[in-house]
């Protein structure tokens, strides 16, 4: 069985105009990163992936209000992002050298 690397991005838009809010947008963060997701940008997550399982966690753990979003894309298509302004993320969590399959 072969395995093709892939990013799972997540994009997202929540509400943080009540406490309620809030809360929900901290519990949807702290999620993202419990799951080894990375921030690009504000709201733009990403993750290494083999499969398109990781997506359904997000379905468990989104709350009711907002606009959350998913891309999968292939680690060369991932690869071949340019940069206008700034610099990429080169720490190694960023990186599919440690992704490991059995």
């Amino acid at each position: 069985m072969r395995y093709r690397i892939m990013r799972l991005m997540v994009m997202f838009d929540l509400p943080t105009e009540t406490a309620q809010d809030r809360k929900n947008y901290r519990q949807f963060r702290k999620a993202l990163l419990s799951e080894g997701f990375i921030m690009m940008q504000e709201s733009i997550y990403v993750r290494i992936t083999v499969n398109k399982k990781a997506a359904e966690l997000l379905e468990r753990v989104a709350p009711a209000d907002g606009l959350i979003q998913t891309l999968t894309v292939t680690e060369r298509q991932y690869a071949s992002m340019k940069f206008m302004a700034g610099t990429p993320n080169t720490e190694i969590g960023n990186q599919d050298l440690k992704v490991v399959v059995i």
